[in-house]
């Protein structure tokens, strides 16, 4: 009669190896987001009237503007300028990590998501 449950004498071998493969990727994965959350991202809007720099954990680091763009009787274009910076380099550091992630994971989709 078969035995029911487990794997006699312990785990084959290819399940060793697919675990010791995972636990790799994980410390890769792990390794890739703190380099990833020490880079900075600028990104210009306004033919560079308006500079914003992000961190990796997408903080706000830095703001820089020409005199030229603040002007008080256009704030609203001011904010507008310093909305879409901020948007882009928020969309370099997400391209960035995805772009990183998945050399990591090798295009497995899914197992990165969840870290960033």
């Amino acid at each position: 009669m078969a035995k029911h449950g487990g794997f006699p004498g312990g785990m084959p071998g290819n399940m060793n190896n697919l675990m010791k493969q995972a636990q790799k990727m994980q410390r890769q994965m792990e390794e890739t987001q703190k380099a990833l959350e020490e880079k900075e991202y600028t990104a210009k809007a306004g033919g560079g009237a308006v500079e914003v720099t992000i961190s990796g954990k997408k903080e706000i680091t830095k703001v820089k503007l020409s005199p030229e763009v603040v002007d008080p009787d256009d704030i609203e274009m001011l904010e507008d300028l310093i909305v879409a910076a901020t948007n882009e380099a928020i969309r370099q550091c997400e391209e960035d990590s995805q772009s990183s992630m998945a050399k990591v994971t090798g295009g497995l989709g899914g197992l990165g998501g969840g870290l960033f």
